[in-house]
């Protein structure tokens, strides 16, 4: 080995010095600069990897609450078509609610209506026989000349009804 110094010429004290010299560099290099230095790119590193994992997750969020959102129109247009369904259905039995009322209104006023006419018609019809029968006692006594008691008036007003009645409830039976 001494050979091999003498052949370089390699100063052996100064080889020594440089060595400790570089040890030591090389321990304060690696004290001050790089532990720093990798801890720095490591934390860099990790705040990295959580952005990272922050934008995956923020993603899946934006997904889920999309598909929230989704799912949340999808049900506000099945509740709207449910309520429209369910107005359409009321307004369709109030309208044949209301169409029943006036039809059995119509029809109550219709029955009252032909009821007035028939009571009318009795009314007058009975009015017409008194007039028709004073009248039959007034010719009939300028026919017979005479004045006739209430007895003979009243049998041939009697008479006179019942021949005129049978008439009368024909006619009413066509009407």
């Amino acid at each position: 080995m001494e050979a091999l110094i003498q052949e370089f010429d390699v100063n052996l004290v100064s080889l020594v010095f440089q060595l400790i010299n570089f040890l030591l560099l090389l321990y304060l290099l690696n004290r001050f600069l790089f532990k720093p230095l990798l801890a720095r790119m490591d934390e860099r590193s990790s705040k990295i990897e959580k952005g990272l994992e922050d934008a995956e997750a923020a993603a899946r969020d934006r997904e889920l609450a999309r598909a929230e959102r989704e799912a949340a129109v999808s049900e506000a247009r099945k509740e709207a078509n449910e309520m429209i369904a369910r107005a359409n259905k009321i307004a369709e039995d109030t309208r044949n609610e209301i169409l029943t009322e006036a039809r059995t209104e119509a029809e109550k006023v219709t029955t009252r209506a032909r009821e007035e006419i028939v009571a009318e018609k009795d009314r007058a019809m009975a009015e017409i026989r008194g007039q028709v029968a004073d009248l039959a006692l007034a010719a009939a006594g300028k026919l017979i000349r005479h004045e006739m008691d209430d007895k003979a008036q009243k049998r041939l007003v009697e008479e006179f009804l019942a021949e005129v009645k049978p008439a009368g409830s024909s006619k009413s039976a066509r009407s």
